[in-house]
């Protein structure tokens, strides 16, 4: 009984997490559309920790579509490394042991989903979305449900705030430069190389239904 109480309290908890955050941006859509509220017939939460609560997501949704958006792990974890947060709980970002740790448990988590929870989460590739938005932005939608509107592709002309890292990011097309960033500074990171061990190389294949990657991609 405690471990079901347990359980369902921590589902509870990432429900009101979602809950909170799908207010936050529902009052941004308001502000963005002069006082008209448009009711959404989804809702995306992409919090990064999120891959900590697939079980729980499983459980309270059990029909989300539950994506898992995977990049060159060395890309991933110089990208983390190389920002400059705010001092508090994101601390650990900035020392090579802690980041090492926290990647390699990530890992080790989403291999558990995929044992216990088969073909749960949809894995997406980086590294085609940057290849082939159309392909890939197609399959995403497809898989949702819903009509395929080609202003998906026109994400970058959109006026609605961001408040995020990402802000400069989402205001251009889709572009490679991130790609195979940290070899620009592979010298420096030997020692974050060495302590990522094995997990540097993550063969990891997207996975939604019908896509197809085009050739030599």
């Amino acid at each position: 009984m405690e471990l079901q109480r347990a359980i369902v309290e921590q589902a509870d908890h990432v429900l009101s997490g979602m809950k909170e955050r799908w207010a936050k941006t529902t009052a941004a859509s308001l502000n963005g559309n002069k006082g008209e509220l448009i009711t959404p017939q989804r809702f995306v939460d992409k919090m990064l920790t999120n891959y900590l609560n697939v079980g729980f997501i499983h459980m309270v949704f059990p029909k989300a579509l539950i994506l898992h958006v995977a990049r060159n792990p060395m890309d991933t974890i110089f990208s983390s490394y190389k920002h400059d947060f705010a001092p508090g709980h994101l601390d650990y970002l900035s020392e090579f042991e802690s980041l090492a740790l926290t990647y390699g448990n990530y890992r080790k988590i989403m291999t558990h989903w995929d044992k216990v929870l088969p073909g749960r989460v949809t894995h997406v590739r980086y590294e085609d979305i940057v290849n082939d938005l159309p392909g890939m932005a197609k399959s995403i939608v497809a898989a949702t449900g819903l009509p395929w509107d080609p202003e998906v592709l026109n994400f970058h002309m959109k006026k609605h705030a961001v408040n995020t890292l990402s802000t400069t990011q989402v205001r251009k097309a889709v572009y490679k430069d991130g790609m195979n960033s940290w070899l620009r500074y592979e010298k420096y990171l030997e020692p974050l190389v060495k302590l990522v061990g094995e997990n540097v190389k993550y063969p990891l294949k997207t996975s939604l239904p019908g896509y197809q990657p085009p050739p030599n991609k």
